[in-house]
């Protein structure tokens, strides 16, 4: 057990039995318990295997190859529609979790050899087309445009994502200029 993940859980009010319930399936799996991204990651032999989120209406369990993996019981989730790789496990109470803990075991154990065998998600990265306000921005501010570049391509199609939703382009426009500063910074769209 890691401190830190007990201080986690001390701080936490929402999902907490499930939470506890779901770290005791892990540690038991012969995971190392870490906090990366402010929750509770499971690794194994320095891999990231499957992290436990808590949501407002749902807990979870993100495996991140989840694609990679058979789910004969089709409990996998994509998290959006732009997910690639991870899969998500959805609780809403602690007796779900009990009564296909035997199913969850299967799914970490075949996460960890999934991991062990080396095996990888080719995906396919896509061209997005960057809305017209943020490239008139990166256009007229070059050290912006190099900040933009530096970022990190998930970070990128995540503002691309974020800036391209509105419909009108007032809004797209007013998106852009909030976030000017926090691109310039090197920060993605949710890091703070």
């Amino acid at each position: 057990m890691n401190p830190k993940v007990d201080a986690y859980l001390s701080r936490t009010i929402l999902w907490q039995e499930e939470i506890e319930k779901l770290r005791s399936i892990l540690l038991d799996c012969q995971l190392t318990e870490e906090l990366k991204w402010g929750k509770p990651c499971y690794v194994s032999e320095g891999s990231n295997i499957v992290i436990i989120q808590g949501f407002k209406k749902y807990c979870a369990l993100l495996f991140f190859k989840g694609y990679l993996l058979s789910d004969p019981h089709s409990i996998l989730v994509k998290t959006g529609e732009n997910t690639k790789v991870g899969r998500q496990i959805r609780f809403t109470d602690l007796k779900e979790i009990i009564e296909i803990e035997p199913i969850l075991r299967a799914y970490i154990a075949e996460a960890i050899k999934v991991e062990k065998s080396g095996l990888k998600v080719e995906i396919e990265h896509t061209e997005m087309d960057i809305p017209e306000e943020l490239q008139d921005k990166l256009d007229e501010n070059p050290a912006l445009k190099a900040a933009f570049e530096a970022l990190t391509p998930g970070r990128q199609r995540a503002y691309i994502f974020y800036f391209s939703a509105p419909k009108q382009s007032k809004t797209r426009e007013s998106r852009v200029e909030k976030y000017i500063q926090q691109i310039l910074d090197g920060k993605g769209l949710n890091d703070r």
